[in-house]
């Protein structure tokens, strides 16, 4: 249906109105001055047919002669009118138009008819003789029974002329009052609809939010009612929503900040809401999930079953899942029934613990005691082995008793060596949680070289050449006593599996992200399918190949924690056969000078204004060759 404004309405209804009112003014005021104008003219012409009544007294004889003729013409000349004198019998005695000769019979007219009754007589019609519609008066002469009909007769056109004159001044009077009416209309209509448009304008505003603008008093009682009912509403509408905004962003603060994923979902299983630690846990990459089946989103069959066992019970659900993807995700899912304010059962809500730490941690915990009984069991039977060989009797061959007691020796090294690992990597861990590591800035360039020093007898026996390459005046925040040994652990690791007489070389240099100490040797390589684990506690690449060189199995281990405690990073690079490469990321320091600083110095001290001085510091580099 086609709306019509309400401007447009009321201007129409106004001209209408006013058009109504001029056409019923203009149909009365037409008949009823027709009317006057007929009954005036009328009313004259009987008073000039009363007038030639006393003129026919002077003695004139009243029938067909020339001299009746002759009055006739004179006076319809001094009358200004036509004169008929007319007998009772219809025979015209004179006219003072025509020859009464000419002339028919007039005792079929109507106002002959009516004059013969002895009363005034009207008529109006069209002339045959003058062929012009004329007004007719007829009377009959004074006497009874009358001895003539006098009548008198002028043209309609006078009269239709003066009218038509008359009624064009009130066509045009009725058109100005239609033009100032519909101005008047306009004007009205506009100033009462402006209220309601604007009222109409700002409630399609506050139906779009924007609920701080206000509505301006009207003139109007009824619309400047209207319109602080609606400010009042658009404040107090204002308030809630400000009050809900507020409140969803905190709901939405609260869900992204927590560590626990949040999915709620209806009761056909569509997502209602999500944070985004339920985004992580459960591989949810899609931009927009919201409405969607959850089982669309997430293909996971166990979590299906907890959703629909939480949807179908009155209780809560709780069980443990598994997320496939780059790798495994653990976790706890609690179900529960969401339900609205008034208790009804509206869907679920699903609370995701990551357990995939925890798992990983039961695994490493299980899997290093099974290490740890593991590399203790093996030296362990070995002593005991020897030592009942030589009880039975092996004591008294002194070549066999050397021998068995070289093996228990070497055996109860090898257990000294892991069991100081494990305290070594206990202490470590301990006193890294607990931030009692005493941290600060020192030169990185004494640290390696006292590194070297330690490894140099081992790699005399290989005739490996050791090299280092670090700048004199390279410094971070560091323990001088663990970043040795994590890099003697490095140089000790480089030296077994190389080759003899090939090069590890020790560098260290400054970087855009911080200090890279790297230890690059010529050795076997690794594997790409074992870097990642390599750091782990006992992981071995070559289990027998690692007893042989008399490690514990524990040394990179401790080099991850040694690093990590100092805020750094540990990475490995390596190829089989060409060798492989061992780096530590250690954070830079900004409180002491490290290679080619700026430095500005403000004077003032008896200078009106500061000078600024600007020197540069290049430390030297140094290139140190340990051979064996």
């Amino acid at each position: 249906m086609r709306k019509t404004k309400l401007r447009l309405l009321l201007f129409g209804a106004f001209l209408l109105i006013i058009l109504g009112l001029m056409t019923a003014f203009l149909w009365i005021a037409v008949r009823t001055f027709t009317h006057f104008y007929y009954t005036e003219t009328a009313h004259h012409l009987e008073t000039k047919a009363r007038l030639i009544a006393q003129d026919l007294n002077n003695g004139v004889p009243l029938r067909r002669s020339p001299r009746l003729q002759a009055l006739c013409r004179d006076l319809s000349s001094a009358a200004a009118v036509r004169i008929t004198f007319i007998q009772p019998d219809g025979r015209v005695l004179a006219d003072s138009e025509e020859f009464p000769e000419h002339m028919d019979n007039h005792a079929d007219r109507t106002e002959v008819q009516g004059a013969l009754a002895g009363r005034l007589s009207t008529s109006e019609r069209y002339s045959h003789t003058l062929r012009q519609n004329m007004l007719y008066v007829a009377l009959p002469y004074p006497g009874m029974p009358p001895q003539i009909i006098i009548r008198v007769a002028i043209p309609t056109t006078s009269m239709s002329h003066s009218l038509s004159n008359l009624y064009i001044r009130f066509a045009l009077f009725s058109g100005l009052v239609i033009l100032c009416g519909a101005g008047l209309g306009l004007w009205l209509a506009q100033k009462i609809s402006r209220p309601w448009e604007e009222m109409r304008r700002h409630a399609s505003r506050f139906a779009q939010g924007e609920l701080n603008q206000k509505l301006e008093t009207s003139e109007l009682d009824e619309a400047n009612g209207l319109a602080e009912s609606l400010n009042q509403m658009a404040s107090q509408l204002d308030d809630r929503t400000q009050a809900l905004l507020q409140k969803q962003q905190e709901q939405e603060a609260i869900l992204a900040s927590m560590a626990e994923g949040v999915v709620a979902v209806d009761r056909e299983e569509r997502i209602l809401n999500l944070n985004q630690a339920a985004r992580v846990y459960l591989n949810i990459t899609a931009p927009r999930v919201l409405g969607r089946p959850l089982a669309e989103v997430v293909r996971n069959s166990q979590l299906q079953q907890l959703l629909a066992h939480t949807l179908t019970g009155t209780i809560s659900v709780e069980g443990d899942i598994v997320i496939s993807g780059n790798s495994e995700r653990f976790l706890q899912v609690h179900g529960s029934i969401l339900r609205d304010a008034q208790a009804q059962n509206i869907g679920a809500v699903l609370v995701l613990n990551d357990l995939t730490r925890i798992r990983r941690l039961e695994t490493l915990r299980r899997e290093f005691v099974a290490n740890v009984s593991h590399e203790l069991k093996t030296p362990i039977t070995l002593i005991q082995g020897f030592a009942e060989t030589l009880e039975d009797g092996a004591l008294k061959k002194a070549d066999e008793a050397k021998h068995f007691l070289q093996i228990i020796a070497k055996q109860t090294e090898r257990l000294h060596t892991i069991i100081e690992d494990l305290l070594t990597l206990s202490r470590i861990e301990q006193e890294s949680e607990r931030g009692s590591i005493p941290l600060a800035p020192g030169l990185i360039q004494p640290v390696l070289l006292a590194a070297l020093s330690m490894c140099r007898p081992v790699a005399e026996v290989k005739k490996i050449k050791l090299e280092l390459s670090c700048p004199e005046q390279l410094q971070a925040r560091i323990n001088d006593r663990l970043l040795e040994q994590a890099v003697v652990n490095y140089l000790n690791n480089a030296v077994a599996y190389s080759e003899v007489r090939t090069t590890v070389t020790l560098t260290a240099e400054s970087t855009d992200t911080g200090i890279l100490i790297s230890v690059r040797d010529q050795g076997i390589g690794i594997a790409a399918e074992h870097l990642p684990r390599l750091f782990e506690r006992f992981y071995r690449v070559d289990k027998g190949r690692s007893r042989e060189a008399g490690g514990s199995g524990l040394g990179l281990a401790i080099v991850k924690h040694i690093v990590q405690a100092h805020d750094g990073k540990i990475s490995v690079e390596s190829e089989p056969g060409k060798g492989s490469t061992f780096s530590i990321h250690l954070p830079k320091i900004n409180q002491f000078p490290l290679p080619s600083l700026n430095y500005n110095l403000t004077c003032a001290l008896y200078f009106p204004n500061p000078i600024i001085l600007s020197f540069q510091c290049f430390p030297a580099q140094h290139h140190a060759v340990v051979q064996p």
